[in-house]
């Protein structure tokens, strides 16, 4: 003699309420992923603005060393696909200068430095007396 078994679907119910867990599970781990890599990004580009901003610093040392009295600063200077731009103000020995870099995706940063600048030539010396980034 057969049993006869009551089949009312409850476990194929279950079955698809634990699928739709697992989903949204999932998703929700894909989705807190997919915000760590947009941050990893921001941080990549935003170190090379600054990496930018540091190499516009670099070249108007490089410009005070051969002659302490120039001034007239860099506007958009290419440099790693973005670019700088270099302001100089005060008067020497002790000038300001500011360089703000911008990266190809369009993050800013900004160097400031006070120097002071050596009187021995050919090259003159500089020295950094204060150095603000991103301030």
């Amino acid at each position: 003699m057969r049993t006869k078994t009551k089949n009312d679907g409850s476990i194929l119910i279950v079955v698809v309420f634990a699928i739709a867990l697992m989903a949204a599970l999932v998703a929700g781990i894909l989705q807190l992923n997919t915000e760590q890599i947009q941050l990893m990004k921001n941080e990549v580009f935003a170190a090379q603005a600054n990496a930018i901003a540091d190499a516009g610093l670099a070249d108007a040392f490089s410009e005070l060393r051969s002659n302490q009295n120039w001034n007239t600063g860099f506007s958009n200077k290419s440099f790693g696909g973005g670019s700088y731009t270099v302001t100089v103000t005060g008067t020497p020995p002790d000038p300001n200068i500011i360089s703000t870099g911008t990266s190809p995706q369009g993050f800013v940063a900004k160097v400031e430095a006070e120097v002071t600048i050596g009187s021995t030539s050919p090259s003159h010396i500089i020295r950094i007396d204060k150095l603000r980034i991103n301030e």
